[in-house]
């Protein structure tokens, strides 16, 4: 197994910028280019203290991963993009939410999921933290397509698993193996 990398804020939100540019093609409205509705999280700290100097791009800070799940398909359904992101934690606190609006009501939310005390020399599935280690089987028992950020040249995998949400209109997630730089 290769060794996981952390993923530089810059790239990730460059990313973002561009899967919005995409998104909002054509489109009268480019203020904001889209928007990032996010719970407080540690592992991705970094992603969003840069997302507070950006002007093109809204971050809403939710309480609970269930109102950003919330905010989300509001978003969506006002033809806003958005992306989601929480930690592994807020995944099993909203589960619920996640089947009943993203599943059940044919919601497109794309997750970024940080692997908080992810060990770097470890598979997550063998991980001696439960969190970290049923994060992936618990997407899998729902149908969640999911992929592992496991270092800058994944970033690719992003704008590919939020059209994947898009197109099948349900959830999709990226799994931030280590905590952003």
């Amino acid at each position: 197994m290769a060794m996981p990398e952390s993923i530089p804020a810059p790239l990730i939100i460059d990313i973002y910028k561009d899967i919005f540019r995409a998104e909002r093609n054509g489109a009268r409205r480019r203020d904001p280019l889209g928007w990032i509705i996010s719970v407080p999280d540690t592992h991705q700290k970094t992603v969003l203290a840069a997302l507070d100097k950006e002007r093109e791009l809204r971050v809403l800070t939710c309480s609970t991963e269930d109102e950003a799940n919330g905010v989300a398909a509001g978003l969506w359904m006002a033809g806003e993009p958005v992306i989601v992101m929480i930690q592994h934690a807020g995944l099993y606190a909203s589960v619920n939410t996640l089947r009943g609006i993203s599943i059940d009501g044919r919601v497109p939310i794309f997750y970024m999921i940080g692997l908080l005390s992810r060990e770097a020399d470890k598979d997550p599935l063998e991980s001696k933290h439960s969190m970290v280690r049923w994060c992936e089987p618990l997407l899998d028992v729902f149908g969640v397509p999911h992929a592992r950020l496991e270092g800058p040249d994944d970033v690719k995998l992003i704008p590919e698993y939020y059209r994947m949400s898009r197109a099948r209109r349900g959830p999709a997630a990226v799994l931030v193996g280590l905590a952003t730089s």
